[in-house]
């Protein structure tokens, strides 16, 4: 009867409205972190929840200052769609006091203005114990299961765009 409840519950939890950054560097590398709160190797774009009376946009440039301590950037597209993952059933107590079942999320591609130097992730609230710019082909390959069906979703939309930049800049 537990299992009964417990999936019953877990189907009628929310998604946590929520943004995510696609953030590349002028050479079309991809911003990928080390989420700190893990013992697990868990690579992921930068993301984070939607303040109450926030666009996604303005959460998008708050969350990249949050996350990585710079919002030097340029917001070249959003993504058509919200995006949704659920997170694995065990992590459900342990995130957001246990009210969602993940996060549906509107994305952003962001063009990073800024230098490396310029990118602290020893913010107040740390979620990155370390980072790093990796190849756009490289991406899926290292994003934490769970979230890989978005992120290839989130990838073929943006792909483009910046296929169309890089073009733009050569």
């Amino acid at each position: 009867m537990k299992n009964k409840t417990l999936r019953k519950c877990y189907h009628e939890l929310p998604y946590r409205p929520s943004v995510g950054m696609m953030i590349i560097d002028g050479t079309n590398r991809v911003f990928v972190g080390k989420r700190i709160d893990t013992k697990i190797s868990a690579w992921q774009m930068p993301q984070g929840g939607i303040d109450l009376g926030e666009t996604p946009s303005v959460a998008a440039l708050r969350e990249m200052l949050e996350e990585i301590g710079c919002n030097k950037g340029d917001i070249l597209a959003e993504s058509k769609y919200w995006y949704s993952y659920d997170v694995p059933k065990i992590l459900i107590p342990k995130l957001w006091n246990g009210n969602f079942r993940g996060q549906k999320q509107k994305w952003f591609l962001i063009r990073f203005k800024g230098t490396n130097e310029d990118i602290n992730i020893n913010t107040s609230n740390p979620e990155f114990e370390e980072w790093r710019w990796v190849k756009f082909d490289e991406l899926l390959s290292i994003i934490i299961p769970f979230k890989r069906k978005l992120y290839k979703a989130v990838v073929k939309e943006f792909s483009p765009i910046i296929n169309d930049t890089l073009c733009s800049v050569k």
